[in-house]
């Protein structure tokens, strides 16, 4: 395998200095931290100074990196939290963006298929970009916060479901008995869970928890590792068995003592945001492919066009997710956190180049747009949003107040 020296201490070094720059700048107004991380490893790659080069080993990583995002944003989605009117607003708000911007594409591009290459990305919310600035704010267990991961559970969910039925270059028939087949696998374990199968562990978890054992850091690796494995062998795209491992995660920690409970959830989110994730979003400036962008002028002109579809196709229709009885900038905020998207679109944009369906222009275009998206969004979503006064998040496992019908 392929291994450039600077780059392994490159790549860690901007993991450092993005939170160092996040502090910086903080005295004047909030940045995501995966602001810093992209650009650093953009203006660090080939595309500006070339000091960090695209290599096997970081691919790799990014790779895995990807999975961790989509496990830990599984994790993170409590279904009994988000059920009824918050889970049911956000999928009518989604199917509005796919029709939307199926039909937005349609009209621009000569291939169906392009279009729909196009409108899945269109139709994203990156719920593991969003759900940091959540937990940093102290938004993540308030209505509000409940609503961005309504948005976000669907808007990376099934979009997974799409590629896997529709772009995944196999008949939907077959692609509809694979799925099938992986949804019986996965809800088996799924349900075998729910009924209570992860109490047998809980007793090695606690018992480990201080050790070198780490049987429960282990275990749910094991988890992640296996379902984005079965997903590999059906292949379907390994982020659907990411964020299913995520939530099956979830459901084999129910249940246990709350302290170990938190312990853990510290160990597997300082292995992902310490390690793993960084490495993808750094590594996704690294490969942008800055020189497809810019070969001809009218393609980067596409870029600010499909940030404000963005903005228009999945925004819009997410307001739909608002809590109720939401202030108007709330409602703004919650639009633009259901327009941020990044992670969805770089990997459906690489299996549209891979395929030939889309073009590297237009794929440099789509993620351009979900860079920026990741970059601007959320900043002015925290600008705008009504700060309540006195609110208090509740731990894990606590139930926000927030209607379920209406």
């Amino acid at each position: 395998m392929e291994i450039s020296t600077g780059t392994l201490v490159l790549i860690p070094a901007i993991a450092v200095a993005a939170p160092l720059l996040v502090k910086a700048v903080g005295r004047w107004f909030a940045t995501p931290l995966v602001v810093f991380e992209i650009l650093l490893g953009l203006v660090l790659g080939p595309a500006v100074l070339g000091w960090v080069v695209p290599d096997e080993f970081a691919a790799f990583l990014s790779e895995f990196g990807l999975a961790m995002l989509f496990f830990l944003a599984g994790n993170e989605v409590d279904f009994r939290t988000v059920r009824g009117r918050p889970i049911r607003r956000a999928a009518i708000g989604w199917t509005i963006s796919l029709v939307a911007g199926f039909g937005i594409a349609a009209l621009v591009s000569p291939h169906l298929i392009e279009a729909a290459f196009v409108a899945v990305c269109l139709t994203s919310t990156a719920l593991g970009t969003i759900m940091p600035i959540l937990r940093d704010t102290g938004d993540l267990r308030t209505p509000f916060g409940i609503s961005v991961l309504a948005l976000g559970a669907i808007g990376e969910f099934a979009p997974l479901l799409a590629i896997s039925l529709f772009l995944s270059g196999r008949s939907p028939l077959v692609s509809a008995l694979v799925l099938t087949g992986f949804a019986a696998v996965a809800g088996l374990a799924i349900w075998l869970a729910s009924r209570g199968a992860g109490h047998y562990a809980h007793r090695l978890i606690s018992a480990t928890l201080h050790t070198s054992g780490q049987f429960g850091v282990r275990l749910l690796v094991l988890v992640l590792a296996a379902l984005v494995a079965l997903s590999l062998v059906l292949e379907l795209d390994l982020l659907l068995g990411a964020f299913t491992a995520g939530v099956l995660a979830r459901l084999i920690m129910s249940g246990a003592p709350d302290d170990d409970v938190e312990i853990l959830e510290g160990k597997i989110e300082g292995l992902g945001y310490g390690f793993f994730v960084p490495i993808f979003f750094i590594y996704t400036g690294v490969t942008f492919d800055l020189e497809s962008l810019v070969e001809h002028p009218a393609t980067v002109a596409i870029v600010p066009a499909f940030l404000l579809l963005l903005l228009v196709v999945r925004g819009i229709p997410s307001m739909l997710a608002a809590p109720p009885r939401s202030s108007r900038r709330d409602r703004v905020a919650i639009g633009l956190f259901g327009a941020t998207g990044l992670p969805i679109i770089v990997a459906v944009t690489a299996i549209g180049v891979e395929h030939g369906d889309l073009s590297p222009g237009t794929a440099a275009a789509l993620v351009g747009a979900g860079m920026l998206s990741v970059l601007i969004f959320p900043l002015v979503a925290l600008a705008v949003r009504d700060r309540p006064v006195n609110v208090t998040t509740p731990r894990r496992g606590e139930d926000a107040e927030l209607p379920t019908d209406g």
